[in-house]
């Protein structure tokens, strides 16, 4: 019997396969609806967006959804949108952040979702893990890749993290938000429509 994307929810949401390497239980964060056309492919849930279970629920949500010109509230509920982190639980703090997304989400989850979401027409790859995992940038910068964005769209965009401690990067970077951003709003008017 085929399993139906609630089922797979379901099973995703009871996930245990990396608790003992997690600093507090499993709370995997992720959307997915069948309707989806955009899905947003980011690294791992925050502290924030652990506590809420809400994805995206911090300023670099702000921001991301800002790049978008998506209001907050059209952002959670609209059909079009899915979101779907490399690492679907919170790693956990290092010395210069959050850690990285843990590898077992993706090897056992992110293909069994693609499979559940069949009018996909764009991709967000949100920050180096994403881009790794679903691009052939071995050997590039994150700049290297996000300037190549149209060798990639309009399926894949690859695109920096939106978080504030990637100031630095976006003012080394201005063209960034001046050349791509209006770009893949234009993009997605007919994904988001």
């Amino acid at each position: 019997m085929k399993q139906t994307l609630q089922q797979l929810l379901r099973e995703v949401q009871a996930c245990q396969i990396c608790a003992a390497h997690l600093p507090n239980a499993p709370r995997p964060v992720l959307v997915a609806r069948k309707t989806a056309r955009l899905l947003i492919i980011g690294q791992a849930p925050g502290r924030k967006v652990h506590a809420t279970g809400i994805p995206w629920n911090d300023p670099s949500g702000d921001r991301l959804r800002q790049w978008l010109a998506v209001e907050r509230q059209l952002f959670y509920s609209h059909p079009a949108i899915a979101i779907m982190p490399m690492g679907f639980c919170y790693p956990g703090t290092g010395s210069s952040g959050d850690l990285p997304p843990r590898k077992e989400c993706a090897e056992q989850w992110h293909q069994r979702v693609l499979k559940q979401l069949p009018n996909l027409q764009s991709v967000l790859l949100i920050g180096q893990y994403a881009q790794r995992h679903y691009l052939d940038v071995k050997g590039q910068t994150l700049a290297d890749t996000v300037k190549k964005w149209q060798q990639y769209a309009p399926y894949y965009w690859p695109l920096p993290h939106p978080s504030p401690r990637n100031r630095l990067w976006m003012k080394k970077n201005p063209w960034f938000e001046r050349d791509v951003v209006p770009e893949l709003r234009k993009s997605l008017q007919s994904v988001l429509k």
